[in-house]
């Protein structure tokens, strides 16, 4: 696969340039939710329905704090495209250096925080019940490998920035062998069940950083790091922090959605119910790899092109990257559309060790699962707009309007939706409030990416 130098953002063709950033950010991504996916397919045939909601309890506590390096990677990395863009490299290494820094304070004062409140965090986010012991197991020992995850998830985005995307998908597809690999070692011969589970995903972060650590240190990496980078520098501090607030917002957002979701639907429903939104929660992680894919390859070039005072290679970048993201979001639309049985079966099976109850929750979760995943994924189609509009925000630096488009379908939309519609139409409230909270966001962000277009690329470029 070809190589993308930071110059090339500037001079190759729109389409070809944004192919050769999608599709390993594609690949890399498909690898990592074809992890999550896998995993979770063999924790719900090998352990049982219960852990696969167990797993979707802790994960948004987990994910927030590797959320953190991706926050301050994704801020840090604007600046980083834009800088190599105008061809100040001695500020890109001097950014690079404080996010290291900042990751690594950020995330271990999060962990000691987060083993501290272990008790009270997991029934908050609806481990309750049967749930509670195999989601303890997980949490605790997942939380350790934690920074390393933030870590690989900053410091990825870095090698995209610095356009070489094939490192990037490298990052994301060797902790998910690793993951997966380790699985089947941990639960399938060891028999080690959710201490299996857990071990495996710690392992997949190691060796992540691993892989991280060996391209910044190798000929790869045009960004070599002096002991000078590393000392916190409050102009760019904050400047990573405004942007990387956008990333942030974003995942807390998540997080707080899955401990309402998880809470409301084990009202309607108990465990059983908990497990439909794992599934659903995986598949929502799987489903939109290409689409995910073709924002991240649009940033870099987006960003790059806006430094370099390009404006109408971002106005191609940013019509490119939407029908691309439109053909991809079409695609997965009717497949989930005409596969929503097959798929949900995928992930349990009927042991015959499996007592009662459990052989109950995996009949509920085969019986809801398709209803539900039809509703979440039926404004499919549409997201590209919204995700590229608010990924447009973000690579040019502009931190404010790109938080508001951010939040708008998770926090401003779909939150006040299933705090309401459930109370008059039970499950269905719950899943038709994804497509509803799809359809606004899409509309507004269309709304201000026009304005933005109009006012600020049509004009500078004439």
């Amino acid at each position: 696969m070809a190589k993308v130098s930071a110059e090339q953002l500037g001079t190759e063709p729109i389409g070809q340039l944004l192919i050769k950033q999608a599709v390993p950010a594609s690949i890399g991504i498909l690898v990592m939710s074809l992890n999550i996916l896998v995993d979770s397919i063999f924790v719900g045939n090998w352990i049982g329905s219960i852990a696969i909601a167990a797993i979707n309890v802790v994960l948004p506590v987990s994910f927030f704090i590797g959320a953190l390096g991706m926050a301050i990677g994704i801020g840090g990395s604007s600046i980083i495209s834009r800088a190599l863009g105008a061809g100040n490299k001695e500020k890109a290494l001097k950014v690079f250096g404080n996010q290291v820094t900042l990751t690594l304070l950020v995330t271990i004062s999060m962990v000691v925080v987060g083993l501290y409140f272990v008790d009270d965090l997991i029934p908050a986010f609806g481990g309750k019940g049967a749930i509670f012991e195999p989601a303890k197991i997980y949490y605790v020992i997942v939380v350790y490998g934690v920074p390393m995850l933030a870590l690989c998830m900053m410091g990825n985005t870095v090698i995209r920035a610095e356009g070489k995307p094939r490192f990037a998908m490298n990052a994301m597809i060797i902790p998910s062998v690793g993951n997966l690999l380790m699985d089947y070692i941990f639960i399938y011969e060891l028999d080690w069940g959710m201490y299996g589970a857990a071990w495996a995903t710690t392992l997949g972060y190691f060796f992540c950083l691993c892989y991280i650590v060996w391209f910044f240190l190798s000929k790869n990496s045009e960004l070599k790091l002096r002991m000078t980078d590393f000392g916190l520098n409050g102009s760019i501090l904050r400047e990573i922090g405004s942007l990387g607030f956008v990333t942030l917002s974003r995942q807390a957002t998540i997080s707080i959605i899955y401990l309402l979701m998880n809470n409301i639907l084990f009202g309607l429903g108990g465990e059983a119910m908990v497990a439909v939104y794992a599934i659903i929660g995986r598949m929502l992680m799987f489903a939109f790899f290409p689409v995910f894919g073709v924002t991240q390859g649009f940033l870099p070039i987006a960003g790059y092109n806006y430094g370099a005072k390009k404006y109408p290679r971002v106005r191609e970048s940013i019509n490119t990257a939407i029908k691309y993201a439109a053909f991809m979001a079409t695609l997965v639309f009717i497949f989930l559309m005409v596969f929503p049985s097959e798929i949900a079966a995928l992930f349990l099976s009927d042991k015959p060790d499996m007592s009662s109850v459990e052989l109950a929750a995996n009949a509920f979760v085969l019986e809801h699962t398709p209803f539900a995943m039809r509703w979440v994924f039926a404004a499919t189609p549409i997201i590209a707009l919204q995700l590229i509009g608010a990924a447009y925000f973000q690579a040019i630096g502009k931190a404010v309007p790109a938080l508001l488009l951010t939040l708008l379908r998770q926090g401003f939309f779909f939150i006040p939706l299933i705090l309401i519609l459930p109370n008059f139409l039970g499950e269905l409230g719950v899943w038709i409030s994804f497509p509803i909270a799809d359809v606004l966001a899409t509309i507004v962000t269309g709304f201000y990416l026009r304005k933005e277009v109009r006012n600020t690329l049509l004009a500078r470029s004439t």
